[in-house]
């Protein structure tokens, strides 16, 4: 390994958020397969696990006592309540994967962002991910829930209400092809990971110059 690779980097956390039908989870699935170096984070939930999920995998599963006392004592990033279920961030793991350089993924709303840059800002990239058009979240849908078209207003209705936030964050992408997106969003991964605030080893690094003279 030579001294490039040895170079400390403090971690970041990338939050992508999406109206539903833009493609915010297709596009995370994507990149974890390709980033390296990056994991989703992990919520803790007061909500009963469903068949097949494993605590400590999909989510760490409390008892409302217990996100009562983590919430009180300002452990978590930022938490939710979703469907009288409780959903919150632990901000102990999320603080050691960053600082032994490992990038944290999150996939959460504008108000969940919010609540991240409020906490941890100087860690945080914003990425809102937008749908091309009205007409194409509309088509999208209608085909991936194959709702009423009801249901289907109100989602639109939401989802009016979700993008009005875009200016929140740092990159808008606009999703009309999904590998384009993908690629779109390793790109900005790649440069806020050369920043030099998160290069905590550069000055050692640059030092190592002046005395192999």
């Amino acid at each position: 390994m030579n001294d490039v690779e040895k170079m400390k980097r403090r971690g970041l956390m990338l939050v992508l958020s999406s109206p539903s039908g833009a493609g915010k989870s297709t596009i995370s699935r994507e990149l974890l397969k390709g980033a390296g170096n990056l994991a989703m984070s992990i919520s803790a939930t007061t909500r009963p696990p469903r068949p097949g999920e494993q605590n400590g995998k999909e989510y760490l599963f409390i008892d409302r006592d217990e996100f009562d006392g983590m919430l009180a004592e300002g452990e978590f990033l930022e938490h939710a309540e979703v469907f009288d279920n409780f959903y919150g961030t632990p901000r102990k793991p999320v603080e050691m994967a960053l600082a032994r350089g490992q990038d944290v993924l999150f996939d959460v709303d504008w108000q969940g962002q919010r609540q991240l840059k409020r906490n941890a800002a100087g860690d945080v990239v914003g990425i809102f991910i937008l749908p091309p058009s009205r007409a194409e979240l509309e088509r999208r849908l209608h085909t991936r829930a194959q709702d009423s078209e009801e249901v289907v207003r109100k989602r639109m209705a939401k989802a009016f209400g979700e993008i009005i936030h875009w200016k929140d964050y740092d990159y808008i992408v606009v999703n009309e092809v999904v590998e384009d997106s993908v690629a779109q969003v390793r790109a900005i991964l790649t440069a806020e990971r050369l920043k030099q605030g998160r290069q905590t080893g550069l000055a050692g690094f640059v030092g190592a110059f002046r005395e192999s003279r």
